[in-house]
């Protein structure tokens, strides 16, 4: 028999908030479900532990792509599967994953979906399933944090990036599996685990969360037009092909940076460090997903 817990981000809203989330449990026979709330996605992780402890085996996440994240983290290795309703900004893995933005709609996915197990990267010690990056995103997701995602959405991105358009580029080293690969200019490192990341644009092609790999992107432009060239391209799907981007694909990187920068980790934003480690974790968390995304 199934034994389900609700982490629940209390700031965050969908449909008519918790209060329909319990209405809709209890309509499909969920009377007494494990229920923790927090104020704060950095909360969670001792509530998922709590859970885990008290038997459940089947996790209901509400809230965005930090919720979600911190959630997976805490699951570790165990095998509690995650029920994701999407309650946040850019619930960015809902959309790569095909989850509706729906309440109801998204509890049942979790009751009677599929299972789909994915990837996960892992980044100085810590898991994400979406995207870590350092430079541009993080300072653009850094600043949107600060209470303007909520008042303005996705547009939050779009204000605080160009804010950052001139900024000053870092050099990177960046070693793929153990080989050089890039040793130069940048200011921005994007490292994803699904196609569709910043602003639920996609950003890398030919993406599976279960290939057993990360993509990587690393940007070269310096200057308000060179990163105006680069959102254009990115924008109509054809960042590949843009001359102040390089990708590639990666089981393990390392990157040295030439001073501290902010970096981010599934839309959450991160101290400055100039050193990370990151390495894919292959089918390493399973998540509710509807029958045709299977």
């Amino acid at each position: 028999m199934t034994s389900i817990a609700v982490i629940a981000h209390a700031g965050k809203t969908l449909g008519g908030g918790l209060t329909e989330l319990r209405s809709v449990l209890t309509g499909v026979g969920v009377d007494h479900p494990l229920w923790y709330e927090v104020p704060k996605s950095k909360y969670a992780p001792k509530c998922v532990e709590r859970a885990l402890d008290e038997g459940a085996d089947l996790v209901f996440v509400w809230g965005g792509d930090g919720m979600v994240q911190r959630c997976i983290d805490a699951v570790g290795t165990t095998p509690a599967t995650l029920a994701i309703l999407p309650a946040g900004t850019g619930n960015l893995l809902a959309r790569n994953l095909g989850i509706p933005i729906d309440l109801a709609a998204a509890v049942d996915v979790g009751l009677h979906g599929a299972r789909r197990t994915i990837d996960v990267g892992r980044v100085n010690g810590e898991r994400f399933a979406v995207m870590a990056g350092t430079g541009l995103d993080a300072l653009m997701i850094r600043d949107a944090d600060r209470g303007m995602k909520d008042r303005f959405g996705r547009a939050a991105y779009v204000w605080t990036g160009a804010k950052h358009l001139r900024l000053k580029p870092f050099r990177a080293r960046i070693d793929i599996d153990g080989t050089r690969w890039f040793d130069d200019k940048t200011g921005c490192v994007l490292v994803g685990n699904v196609s569709k990341v910043l602003g639920g644009v996609e950003v890398f092609d030919d993406v599976s969360p279960e290939d057993g790999l990360l993509e990587v992107g690393v940007v070269t432009a310096n200057g308000v037009a060179q990163w105006t060239r680069v959102f254009v391209r990115t924008a109509v799907g054809s960042a590949d092909r843009s001359k102040f981007i390089r990708t590639t694909k990666a089981k393990k990187i390392r990157i040295k940076l030439d001073r501290k920068v902010p970096y981010e980790l599934d839309g959450g934003d991160e101290k400055p460090v100039d050193r990370l480690k990151i390495r894919v974790e292959p089918s390493a968390v399973t998540i509710c997903v509807p029958e045709e995304q299977s």
